[in-house]
């Protein structure tokens, strides 16, 4: 019985066999559209980082620009306001100095000024 049951065993066998090189075609085909998807994906990828770089160069190029801009309209208004500053100062330091900061009163300096 043994030959028996060997005998259909190897007459099965070389279906099995054909059903194994179905698979590993199947499983070989997976493989390649795999290949190809990771393929795609590494170039999407590339190029995502090709234009993330672009930009982000553009970005700071921009944001360097507005710093530059914004400090010399700040140091502009650092002058105008040092220079005006030394002026009042130097006016009071006038007037302490020949007497009129003693002399004046406010009533008089509203009416000076309209007010």
């Amino acid at each position: 019985m043994a030959t028996k049951e060997a005998v259909a065993q190897l007459a099965a066998l070389p279906e099995r066999v054909a059903v194994v090189e179905i698979k590993v075609i199947n499983i070989e085909e997976k493989i390649d559209d795999l290949k190809v998807d990771v393929k795609e994906m590494h170039d999407c990828l590339d190029n995502t980082r090709d234009l993330l770089d672009k930009k982000l160069c553009e970005m700071s190029d921009a944001s360097n620009n507005q710093h530059a801009e914004l400090a010399a309209k700040i140091g502009d208004l650092e002058k105008l306001k040092n220079k005006w500053t030394t002026y009042a100062m130097v006016g009071l330091a006038f007037a302490a100095g020949t007497g009129w900061l003693n002399s004046v009163h406010l009533p008089h300096i509203l009416k000076f000024l309209g007010l």
